[in-house]
């Protein structure tokens, strides 16, 4: 035992023991309990080894509260679906003839749905989301399978909630 640890658990020992002189005889029996004690033990404690399948680090634990669990659950699930509502979009305005075949291409390109949905989910899980706003999330992508009626029901994410409804 160093003389450092010697002095933390003299110091540890009562004011009334110490006085009695008692401190040296305890102190050299409590360094002789914990020198067999770790013998007894085995010896010093080793990592368990790793297996090739086993991660090197745990997993970090998830940090974000249950309300901001539920809000990134839903936009992802939103995200693709949104933006497969965008390529529809596309898809009629040319039919329509509000856009042209060139822009068609532009806006149903792969990297642009991709970019488009990115922005979503940065927006959407960058947001402060009330548990209102986030059962509006959950809610719209649970009842409205159709893009119109999804975009409407989305609208009301900004509602303004009066007192005492």
């Amino acid at each position: 035992m160093t003389p450092r640890a010697r002095r933390a658990v003299a110091a540890l020992i009562p004011a009334s023991i110490a006085a009695l002189s008692l401190a040296s005889p305890l102190a050299l029996g409590l360094s002789l309990g914990l020198a067999l004690g770790g013998l007894a033990c085995g010896g010093p404690q080793r990592a368990p080894e790793r297996t090739g399948d086993a991660p090197a680090d745990p997993a970090p634990a998830d940090l974000r509260t249950p309300i901001e669990r539920r809000r990134d659950a839903a936009c992802d699930a939103l995200g693709p679906k949104l933006t497969a509502c965008a390529v529809a979009d596309a898809r009629a305005d040319s039919a329509a003839g509000k856009i042209d075949r060139r822009q068609l291409e532009v806006d149903t390109a792969p990297e642009w749905q991709q970019k488009l949905t990115a922005k979503w989910l940065a927006d959407c899980k960058g947001a402060r989301y009330s548990s209102r706003q986030v059962r509006v999330l959950e809610v719209c992508l649970r009842e409205e399978t159709e893009c119109g009626p999804l975009v409407a029901c989305l609208g009301h994410l900004h509602d303004l909630v009066r007192p005492g409804k």
